[in-house]
């Protein structure tokens, strides 16, 4: 095999060197094969309802399963929601039947849809594999009869660079999967919480469903999403737009109304709205609910209205650079161009270093290098030069960024410039925990649909931000403002004295820094009535400032979200808390228990809706089958190696040869038969 290997690789290459996806066909049909009958997978349409209040909103996903097949079809479709997104609610509606999904834990619900299936009724079944990737499951769909499945979930709209920002994720990138990252089930106790100090393993990601456009033959209609948005502001309203999206908008001066310029898209690119409040400037804000459960309490603070005036403090700026296969043409091009312009504005007495890595992490220079006019160039010249390829072995990347001491008197700031295309987050947050030090880190994500929870968590980890360059707005214009603009926070060290009130469990555990145009929203829950006066702290360039927040707190009932919010921003810290390995049995047990009772989907809880009428009396059993996704636009095929070998950016000889043969026999116009899945 090995010398036949050469051979076939000669033979076939100029066929895979130029099969790559049209983009006006990047949606598809897959063809099911069971027993000698053939048919088409489940379509599926979805429909977005947002509705916004000031900086709340509350969304409603409708998902449409149907089977255009003589036989009954298990579907699963694999999906993404915002990793803030607080799932509160899920209803299935078959035929004239609503049913109200109810909370379980994972295993009984899951027991309680493998029961349904069996009996031949419907049922949806919804999982969580990341805070930001989840698959639903539909059992028994039956040909002529389409299943409704509707999710509902809340979450706050951060302030970002002075105005509020909204992503409504609609398609899971492509996970590279570390052979690093093989569990170790030895590690693991007996009720599958890891041992204290022991290595932490999550669930696998799970199996990337086929990708429409780059393997699958012929097209269908590829536009599945509708939007509907419905803000009220309260205040002046303005700037409402969407950079990756065109939208028609109807607006009034504290309202509006919006939708998709096409009536529907394409679910190959995340969805991000923009819009400015108006009215008087606050520096602090808060809400507040109390029902039995107790007091919910949220703070929106912003930072002092100080210039972001240059700090003498000298900066060593170690740039990290993702140059694995999935970040190959326009994502690569802007993260060059981001690299010029950041290599460009630094200033005299810096140091910098930069990373390129994929399978394993190159150096500029193997110690920091000073910022002088001449070493600038040649950091130009060094990136200019770097081309992509291979996997996305990013914690690698990240023990080299802080394998060097920082130059005397300097702070480390560690730029991140990545997709975030990898299967263990959990690896990467331990190891900048126990790196991080007094750094701070700043993510950059280039692309359409990148892991926002990876990069989020990373900055939120390193005390910095996040911020992201996607490709169909102007990504090269936007990556050169972004690098320009490596600010330093405005407030630091922030904390929060709150006098005589009694609080518990403050989110999130670590109070970042401020920047100049950002919010930060604390949550707590609180005991009694309160009037008084908490007082915030911190340092203003290096300055000791606070300010007094004046709160009235009452036992009455307030905004009703602030519980599903509190809860769902306690689990973030839990889940940061289990990846880490800081008492990981103790947490997972907190996030079921937050889970059940706060009816919210979680890593150990999930949402089952079962019917009462049986469906499928039929004698057949249902036939497996992945809902297709469409490749994520800007991202080239050496992010999607091959179907069943789990979306890495770099594939193995295997995988290789496997697509040699997958292209030769399309080649000769043949196609591997399966009998339950494709």
């Amino acid at each position: 095999m090995r010398a036949l290997f050469p051979v076939m690789i000669l033979l076939f290459w100029p066929m895979i060197a130029t099969a790559k996806p049209d983009p006006a066909d990047v949606a598809g049909r897959v063809v099911v094969h069971a027993g000698d009958r053939v048919f088409d997978l489940p379509l599926l349409d979805s429909a977005l309802h947002v509705t916004v209040q000031g900086d709340m909103a509350t969304v409603e996903l409708r998902q449409t399963f149907q089977n255009p097949a003589m036989v009954p079809v298990e579907a699963e479709y694999l999906f993404p929601l915002n990793q803030k997104a607080a799932v509160y609610g899920m209803e299935m509606r078959v035929g004239d039947e609503l049913v109200r999904a109810v909370i379980r834990e994972k295993a009984q619900a899951e027991a309680e849809f493998d029961q349904a299936a069996s009996e031949g009724k419907a049922a949806a079944l919804l999982t969580q594999h990341r805070p930001n990737m989840f698959t639903q499951r539909i059992a028994n769909l039956m040909p002529g009869r389409p299943v409704e499945v509707t999710l509902r979930y809340v979450q706050m709209v951060p302030k970002i660079d002075g105005q509020h920002e909204m992503v409504i994720p609609l398609i899971v990138g492509p996970r590279y999967q570390s052979p690093l990252d093989t569990p170790r089930p030895e590690l693991a106790s007996a009720e599958g919480i890891p041992l204290e100090n022991a290595t932490w393993s999550v669930s696998p990601v799970p199996a990337y469903p086929p990708v429409a456009g780059l393997d699958l033959p012929d097209t269908v209609t590829s536009e599945r999403v509708s939007l509907d948005v419905s803000l009220t502001a309260g205040v002046e309203l303005s700037g409402f737009h969407s950079p990756t999206h065109p939208l028609l908008i109807d607006q009034e001066q504290d309202s509006l109304t919006a939708r998709f310029a096409e009536g529907k898209v394409m679910d190959n690119r995340d969805l991000v709205l923009r819009y400015t409040l108006g009215g008087a400037e606050l520096q602090a804000a808060s809400l507040s609910h109390h029902d039995e459960r107790g007091g919910f309490l949220s703070v929106l603070i912003e930072p002092p209205a100080v210039p972001d005036e240059a700090t003498a403090t000298p900066r060593e700026l170690v740039f990290v650079l993702d140059t694995s296969g999935s970040m190959g043409g326009e994502p690569m091009k802007a993260s060059k161009r981001f690299m010029d312009g950041a290599l460009r504005g630094l200033r005299e007495g810096d140091h910098f270093r930069i990373i390129p890595f994929s399978n394993t992490a190159r150096h500029f220079s193997n110690t920091s290098t000073p910022a002088t006019p001449s070493n600038i160039r040649k950091g130009r010249d060094f990136v200019h030069g770097l081309s992509t390829g291979g996997g996305t072995e990013i914690d690698t990347a990240v023990r080299a960024a802080f394998a060097t001491d920082t130059p005397e008197g300097a702070i480390r700031i560690v730029v991140f410039l990545s997709d975030g295309y990898i299967g263990n987050e959990a690896r990467v947050l331990k190891t900048i925990r126990g790196q991080i030090g007094q750094a701070r880190i700043y993510a950059f994500g280039v692309g359409n649909a990148v892991n926002r929870y990876l990069l989020d968590a990373m900055a939120e980890e390193g005390r910095g931000y996040s911020r992201y360059v996607a490709l169909d707005e102007d990504a090269l214009e936007v990556a050169e403002t972004l690098a320009a603009n490596l600010k330093s926070p405005l407030l630091t060290d922030l904390q929060i004295d709150w006098g005589g009130l009694d609080v518990q469990d403050v989110t999130p555990a670590r109070l970042p820094d401020l920047f100049a145009g950002n919010g930060l929203r604390v949550m707590a829950r609180y005991d009694g009535a309160f009037e008084g006066e908490i007082t915030l702290k911190g340092l203003v360039q290096g300055r000791p400032a606070q300010m007094p927040v004046k709160l009235s707190l009452t036992e009455t009932e307030g905004d009703a979200a602030l519980p599903l919010i509190w809860a769902r921003d306690r689990i973030g810290v839990l889940e940061r808390q289990i990846a880490v390995g800081d008492r990981a049995g103790q947490a997972d047990a907190e996030i079921t228990r937050l889970g059940l009772a706060y009816s919210l989907q979680t890593r150990n809880t999930s949402f089952v809706a079962v019917s009462q009428q049986i469906v499928n009396d039929s004698g057949q059993e249902a036939v497996e089958a992945d809902v297709p996704l469409p490749v994520v636009s800007g991202v080239t095929a050496a992010a999607y190696p091959s179907q069943g070998f789990a979306g890495s950016s770099s594939p193995e000889p295997q995988a290789i040869l496997g697509l040699i043969m997958v292209a030769a026999m399309t080649a000769l116009g043949l196609r591997p038969r399966r009998a339950r899945r494709v």
